[in-house]
């Protein structure tokens, strides 16, 4: 996953900036593209600071819980083919 140039605070508070100006305006100021605006949005809309610090600790942790069962299927696929191999 990439990580973002800001911080959780600094995205809740260009949201919030933009509630009060033009979205265009806080895009340039800051220097993202409409797209990344409107993911940050989708993702961080109604949350506070804390919800969305929750929300990638979450999303990192699914993360290495999905490589180390994928990790671990492996090590199982090689055992079974070895235990056929030997029968």
């Amino acid at each position: 996953m990439k990580v973002s140039k800001f911080s959780v605070e600094k995205i809740i508070q260009i949201l919030t900036e933009a509630k009060v100006t033009s979205v265009s305006e806080v895009c340039r100021k800051y220097q993202i593209s409409s797209s990344t605006y409107y993911k940050w949005v989708q993702k961080f809309s109604g949350f506070s600071t804390n919800d969305a610090k929750r929300l990638l600790l979450l999303e990192s942790e699914n993360a290495e819980l999905k490589k180390l069962l994928a990790e671990k299927e492996l090590e199982i696929n090689a055992l079974r083919e070895f235990s056929k191999n030997n029968l």
